[in-house]
């Protein structure tokens, strides 16, 4: 708006633009998402409703987002946020800080992922679509191995009804028809019930919806009487800085997390307080 009161868009053009961009970064303080937003609406507003090109916008200003610690909890606080939760909650939080996965990364994994004779876990498509190993923490192989013998006992009535099926990434649905019944395929962590897949109306047994360990996280923590805003993730947080308090070097903890570049890992030195592939996990010392 000018002195002169609002003016319309078509008397308007890229300086105009560009400046109230950078003044969404550097004096509103918002989002890359917000400013990305409003660069894609006024890029549609004058290309496809005005039939005008804006031309060349100059360097925009990107907002910049304050580097803040991650939220780490100490191994008595893990201890007592794990013994406040039960049952499949507990044994998915526990593998989180044991094995330093994210949250998704638990809660897509296959049965076939998990090596009990190798001790290790093979995490599929992290991210960046990564593949890497992690540990199996010895103290949760027994609990792992009760729950998957509940988990094939509702695969084989499933099967017994005529069902079965898991959804199958990358199209190995049309390469390996019969895949998607197999046992190794199944989620460790599968739904209570069957849904419809809405990309083939196909009637399966999802993994475990997210949210829902999230809720026991929170209330773990709360009931833990933690005054951290822990989640989810400050588990894998959490596994990372106790395996550098543990003396593990840098490069092993960047490849158990899956990061791209180590100066990411490097954050969790200023936080700090031999199963398979040589690393003990931190869950095993509680």
């Amino acid at each position: 708006m000018s002195a002169g009161g609002w003016r319309h868009p078509r008397e308007l053009g890229a300086a105009e633009v560009q400046a109230f961009l950078n003044d969404l970064a550097l004096n509103q303080k918002v989002a890359v998402s917000t400013q990305n937003q409003a660069l894609n609406g006024l890029v549609f507003l004058y290309r496809e409703v005005l039939h005008m090109e804006l031309g060349d916008m100059g360097k925009i200003e990107r907002p910049r987002r304050p580097a803040r610690l991650p939220v780490v909890l100490t191994h008595a606080e893990a201890q007592r946020l794990l013994a406040g939760m039960t049952g499949t909650h507990q044994l998915m939080a526990s593998l989180l800080y044991g094995t330093g996965m994210r949250l998704m990364e638990c809660v897509r994994l296959r049965v076939k992922d998990v090596d009990f004779a190798a001790n290790h876990i093979l995490v599929r498509d992290g991210k960046g679509f990564k593949d890497r190993v992690t540990m199996l923490p010895d103290s949760l192989k027994a609990k792992l191995q009760t729950h998957l013998k509940r988990v094939k006992l509702l695969h084989e009535k499933d099967l017994a009804a005529g069902q079965g099926k898991v959804y199958l990434p990358f199209a190995l649905g049309k390469k390996y028809p019969n895949a998607e019944r197999e046992w190794a395929w199944q989620y460790v962590f599968p739904a209570a019930g069957l849904s419809k897949d809405p990309r083939s109306s196909q009637l399966r047994r999802h993994h475990v919806n997210e949210q829902g360990l999230q809720r026991a996280v929170k209330a773990a923590v709360r009931l833990a009487g933690i005054n951290k805003s822990a989640s989810c993730h400050s588990l894998r947080h959490s596994f990372a800085t106790h395996l550098i308090e543990k003396k593990y070097d840098l490069r092993t903890v960047q490849e158990l997390l899956g990061h791209k570049d180590v100066s990411t890992t490097q954050i969790y030195t200023h936080v700090m307080q031999k199963p398979g592939i040589g690393v003990q996990s931190p869950l095993d010392d509680l």
